[in-house]
């Protein structure tokens, strides 16, 4: 993969203040979860993605990435039916859902704090965390919770590995709209969902995964409103 090592997804709490034209969050008030996980999201130097008008459903955040100096650098936003965990089977199949998680692209760097080397992020960093997203909300409802972590590391490094290779059998080429404009993704099936990847003229990397609703019909686009995902 370009990257060095994995991206990991962790929390942070920021208390920025909005960008200019950004509209009030009159659903999330000041001091409340849903504000300070507002307030993750727009710490970032790039615009978020989501599913674009076509979807009406509804819609809420995740969570935010961040590298060893806080900068942010990736998350992601959810549409349809919030996953269980561990659903039951008639559960998973009910279960409409898609992960739209945003990667800035950026090169191999020192990080800000000058305590290290930032890795590169590309199309194969937003290929694994929606292979790795995925995997989180889809372990088999019939396997025993003792063999969770086993499962969970064996599936997981297989994603690592058919992120790295884009260009391998596992993955075909789907057209989808991101702002409008017909983009190439890398994507694959499998017993659990879908997952997709590619890249934007925005400077950021799409990833995608999802159950239940078809990967076929979808459209990307900027995200304009954080409120809409509270």
């Amino acid at each position: 993969m370009e990257t060095t090592s994995r991206l990991e997804a962790q929390d942070t709490v920021g208390d920025p203040d909005a960008p200019d034209g950004e509209p009030p969050l009159a659903a999330a008030p000041a001091g409340t979860a849903a504000q300070r996980a507002v307030d993750d999201y727009r710490r970032a130097s790039f615009p978020w993605y989501g599913l674009d008008e076509a979807f009406t459903g509804p819609r809420w955040l995740m969570q935010v990435g961040t590298a060893a100096d806080g900068t942010v650098q990736h998350g992601a936003v959810g549409h349809g039916d919030e996953p269980s965990i561990r659903p039951e089977a008639a559960g998973a199949e009910r279960e409409r859902f898609a992960a739209v998680i945003t990667v800035v692209a950026s090169p191999v760097r020192h990080s800000g704090d000058g305590t290290g080397v930032l890795d590169a992020t590309t199309v194969s960093s937003a290929a694994w965390l929606a292979g790795s997203g995925l995997l989180a909300y889809t372990w088999p409802a019939q396997l025993d919770h003792s063999l969770r972590d086993d499962w969970l590391d064996q599936q997981t490094e297989t994603a690592f590995e058919l992120a790295d290779d884009l260009a391998g059998p596992a993955w075909s080429m789907l057209s989808l709209p991101v702002d409008g404009v017909p983009t190439t993704f890398h994507y694959r099936e499998s017993e659990f969902g879908w997952v997709l990847a590619g890249s934007t003229r925005a400077g950021v990397h799409i990833g995608a995964y999802g159950r239940g609703m078809s990967a076929y019909g979808l459209g990307f686009s900027a995200v304009q409103d954080l409120g809409a995902y509270v």
